[in-house]
């Protein structure tokens, strides 16, 4: 059992406040949008007591069936399977799509072959791995994630005076299908088609007013400006028309698989992601933009947001399972100072969000208090813990 400390990702979209108040650090007025934790090979966290540090990365790969366990290490090459980030948005974050593992596998060997280094701007496969994930909100916490039904899209766009709505509308009632969603998504993204910078500012403009005057898509029309205001002349703020728009209160989750497109508006939240920085985005950054690519991996299958309800797991944790064999995660409340024991046995990464608490594996004990946390090897056996507070768990099914 090692503390363990995050790699702190200082993005423009992030806050300057929620990452420093969950972590217990004085802010300094730098945006940080992402705290990472695990062994990802761009920023591996790092692990063990002054004196004795390493990186999370390293001590899987110098022993990967003991940090690991001897079914992880099989099923997943020797790697940690999973990434935990603790994530806060102050503006909207890119339209973006995550690959499956074959597509992944595919785009960096095609992107190796180009001779585009790892560390180019322009690359967008940075690992051979999928990136599904789960969000767990710590606040409220806003997003578009997959594409509504056409019929939806067409009755929101019914009406409104422009020629890029009249365009979009035509093309969801002319085929109400995933093949119309997908027409309708390229006409906004694609090179040849996309919307001006002036008809963007003017469609965010028309729907600010429909909000104001009474709108029959409130949520919808409010994602819409408030993307036109934060990415001016940026057409991916007019996808928002096309997408789910997802409220999300503290304490409840959603599953993003790959394919899905997506966008985090704001908030801050827990999340949990196969080990891989592999992000395909259409707009809504500065970062780099492949929107050939990301057309060759989206979903158009229009889906409701996968919500996720924990399950109980003994008396003071709730799991988080999800549709991939990569990852779980669980919330622990401890609110008598009884002992708790934690699921699982393999690699976990266990985060004190709330309160402190004392940790007890096979191999000895370790103090958590709020912000803090600590990677547990497989060989730590079981754990029980003692405390009060909220602390978090990444782990392996």
């Amino acid at each position: 059992m090692r503390a363990i400390d995050p790699v702190l990702q200082h993005y423009a979209w992030g806050s300057t406040t929620a990452i420093p108040e969950t972590l217990g650090v004085v802010p300094d007025g730098t945006p940080i949008a992402e705290a990472w934790y695990g062994a990802h090979g761009s920023a591996p966290s790092p692990v063990g007591p002054e004196g004795a540090r390493t990186t999370l990365d390293r001590l899987v790969s110098e022993d990967p069936h003991g940090v690991l366990g001897d079914d992880v290490a099989v099923r997943f090459g020797g790697r940690l399977p999973y990434l935990l980030k603790v994530i806060a948005a102050a503006a909207p974050l890119s339209l973006q799509v995550h690959p499956t593992p074959e597509q992944a596998r595919a785009g960096y060997a095609a992107e190796e072959e180009r001779g585009i280094a790892l560390d180019d701007p322009r690359r967008s496969y940075k690992d051979q791995n999928h990136k599904p994930e789960l969000v767990y909100a710590l606040s409220h916490f806003e997003a578009l994630i997959g594409f509504r039904a056409a019929r939806r899209t067409a009755e929101i766009l019914r009406g409104v005076d422009h020629p890029v709505a009249q365009r979009l509308h035509d093309v969801v009632t002319a085929d109400p299908t995933a093949d119309g969603v997908r027409a309708a998504f390229g006409e906004l993204v694609g090179e040849e088609t996309r919307p001006s910078p002036a008809e963007v500012d003017e469609l965010g403009e028309i729907f600010a007013r429909r909000l104001r005057e009474g709108s029959p898509a409130p949520r919808t029309d409010r994602a819409v400006s408030t993307l036109a205001q934060a990415y001016p002349g940026d057409p991916g703020a007019v996808t928002a028309l096309l997408l789910n728009p997802v409220t999300l209160r503290p304490g409840e989750a959603c599953f993003v698989p790959a394919g899905a497109v997506h966008a985090y508006l704001s908030g801050s939240a827990v999340e949990v992601m196969a080990n891989s920085d592999n992000v395909l985005r259409a707009g809504l950054t500065p970062k780099h933009v492949d929107v050939p690519e990301l057309l060759r991996t989206v979903d158009c299958v229009a889906a409701p947001p996968i919500r996720i309800a924990p399950e109980r797991s003994f008396d003071a944790t709730e799991v988080f399972y999800v549709p991939v064999d990569d990852f779980e995660l669980s919330v622990t409340r401890l609110t008598d100072g009884r002992p708790a024991r934690l699921p699982g046995v393999g690699p976990r990464i266990v985060l004190c969000l709330e309160g402190s608490s004392s940790l007890q594996g096979a191999h000895g004990h370790h103090e958590l208090a709020s912000g803090q946390a600590v990677f547990v090897s497989a060989d730590d056996g079981p754990l029980v813990v003692q405390g009060f507070g909220r602390l978090v768990q990444a782990s392996v099914p």
